[in-house]
């Protein structure tokens, strides 16, 4: 079975007992532990080489998994404390997809092992909503002035900028989907969180802010962000199987003691009270300096891992029954090594959503005709193609319903398109002539599809272009080679050239001689790779060319 494996947070309380639990499950021959902390990690590894001797490889890696491979030993107070780091994380987050990929920690790892399965006990929530958007945006305000703009509170700005957790939960599953897919990933099964232990949003637990605390409704809104995200994931075809376990109560413990404990700010400190006379202001931060220390916050604790230390009353508190109550860690491993196996246990989310939305019905199919015979009837007594709008995405939609509807109308069939006798050429010339009759000259430019022309020179334009997609104030773009503006005229402009004739004619022929193999086979033949279409339907040949050449279909 799975000998191979990479655990995110595998020196936490779960991720611990997720290793153990692979060692007793499989035959296991190397477990990569990642931690934020090589520390950690180091710990971890020593700790189950002592239980396991030499016959697992167990492989100490740390890090960032969210940022740049030069940045991830790096605490995230250092990187937001230097300009040029904050820009190159602003870069990472929200500029070009594959320059990040390709720069990121986590795909440096997985790239590094190539494990065939992936634990990812990592608290993502948390750790993206405790970066806490709502105090950077109070902060942003203030130094938005009713003058203006303040360039003072740029590192402010900036920083506000990196805590929204929906550019970075997107990015993130995207370079797992690539990363995984690119190195054969065979599973990957995510520990997530419900946000508030399974509670509501009369949950009494705030970490110290006012309830229902804002954080910890942003950190439940990216935990199921999340969760939608691999819903995707695992709909998305050549990637791994894609499996969430969700606990939804507090994890706990790892053990008790007396220690040095820390409060919210830190502060590891007690310090003599000092009496003070209520006035009109109160003043919420002093320095540390201006008040006697009377020792150390030193106190009996269970410790609960990412969860943190509490008190007895504390843990009293929150495991009694109707509040979050708890689950150990081990039942987690256990659920989770049970779905890398294979086994039912019913406790993957994606599976229970897999099941529980609505899928496409009998009856639709059949009306799915009868909307498209209207609508065939309609746009011959109007005189007006309906071929696109440029409004369902990608550009790519609305560039090949233009040529296939040129395509159409120049011939008519497939069978025409690739006759003995009609070159590309021919076929580049005989769309030329039909841009205006049919209507493309004039539509597809005016909302924002060009056309190249066949001399790959000129174009039809209209006031506003797609492709390239540009954000912020951009207008004007510029291309350092031809193939970077092949790829634009590939994205979303109609394109008359001679080789995309051929590309076409290529297509016709695969897609009528797949047809000829459903004749011959029967129901054996009819999947997505078959033409199955009686006419020469534009909407039906894109759709086979999402299904067969851009890898655009659904998998359940």
């Amino acid at each position: 079975m799975y000998n191979d494996f990479l655990i995110l947070g595998g020196a936490g309380l779960v991720g611990l007992q997720v290793c153990r639990q692979i060692i007793s499950r499989f035959d296991a021959r190397r477990i990569v532990v990642a931690s934020l902390t090589q520390a950690e990690a180091q710990a971890a590894c020593q700790q189950l080489r002592d239980e396991n001797g030499d016959r697992v490889e167990f492989v100490a890696e740390s890090g960032n998994l969210f940022v740049p491979h030069d940045l991830a030993s790096m605490a995230r107070g250092q990187i937001l404390a230097d300009p040029a780091r904050r820009q190159r994380l602003l870069a990472s987050l929200y500029d070009d997809f594959d320059t990040a990929f390709d720069n990121n920690h986590l795909v440096h790892l997985i790239r590094s092992y190539r494990p065939q399965v992936i634990v990812d006990c990592v608290n993502t929530a948390t750790g993206v909503s405790y970066q806490n958007v709502f105090d950077g945006a109070a902060k942003v305000r203030e130094w938005i002035g009713p003058d203006g703009f303040d360039s003072d509170g740029l590192a402010d700005l900036e920083g506000f900028l990196l805590s929204q957790s929906a550019p970075q939960i997107i990015r993130h599953v995207r370079f797992m989907h690539r990363v995984t897919t690119q190195c054969k990933t065979s599973v990957y099964v995510k520990i997530g969180t419900t946000g508030t232990g399974g509670m509501g949003l009369n949950i009494p637990y705030t970490h110290s802010e006012d309830k229902p605390s804002k954080v910890l409704l942003a950190k439940n809104e990216a935990a199921f962000g999340h969760t939608g995200l691999l819903f995707l994931l695992a709909r998305t075809p050549h990637g791994p199987i894609v499996k969430e376990v969700k606990p939804a109560a507090m994890i706990g413990y790892r053990g008790v003691q007396v220690k040095i404990a820390a409060d919210k700010h830190g502060n590891s400190d007690l310090f003599a009270p000092r009496e003070t006379t209520l006035t009109g202001a109160l003043d919420l931060r002093q320095p540390d300096t201006t008040y006697d220390k009377a020792g150390r916050l030193e106190v009996p604790i269970v410790d609960t891992g990412e969860n943190g230390v509490f008190t007895r009353g504390e843990f009293a508190a929150i495991t009694a029954l109707g509040q979050m109550e708890f689950i150990t860690p081990e039942e987690i491993a256990r659920t989770v090594v049970q779905e890398i196996r294979g086994s039912n246990t019913g406790q993957d989310v994606l599976s229970a959503m897999d099941a529980s939305v609505l899928n496409p019905s009998y009856r639709a199919g059949l009306l799915r005709r009868a909307a498209l015979s209207d609508l065939a009837q309609v746009e011959s007594d109007a005189g007006v193609p309906s071929v696109a709008l440029g409004r369902l995405g990608p550009p790519e939609l609305s560039k090949l319903l233009f040529e296939a509807h040129l395509l159409r109308h120049a011939y008519g069939s497939l069978e025409s398109v690739i006759a003995d006798g009609i070159g590309p050429a021919d076929l580049s010339a005989a769309l030329a002539d039909a841009l205006v009759p049919s209507g493309v000259a004039r539509t597809a430019p005016s909302i924002g599809i060009p056309v190249l022309l066949p001399d790959g020179q000129r174009i039809l334009r209209g006031p506003r272009i797609n492709v390239p997609q540009v954000e912020g104030h951009v207008t004007t773009v510029h291309w350092s080679s031809p193939d970077q503006l092949d790829g634009w005229v590939k994205r979303g402009w109609v394109d008359l050239r001679p080789e995309n004739m051929a590309t076409w004619q290529t297509r016709f022929r695969k897609m009528l001689a797949s047809r000829q193999a459903l004749r011959s086979t029967g129901s054996a033949a009819a999947d997505i790779h078959v033409w199955s279409a009686d006419t020469f339907e534009i909407g039906e040949v894109v759709a086979w060319i999402f299904n067969n050449e851009l890898d655009g279909y659904r998998v359940k």
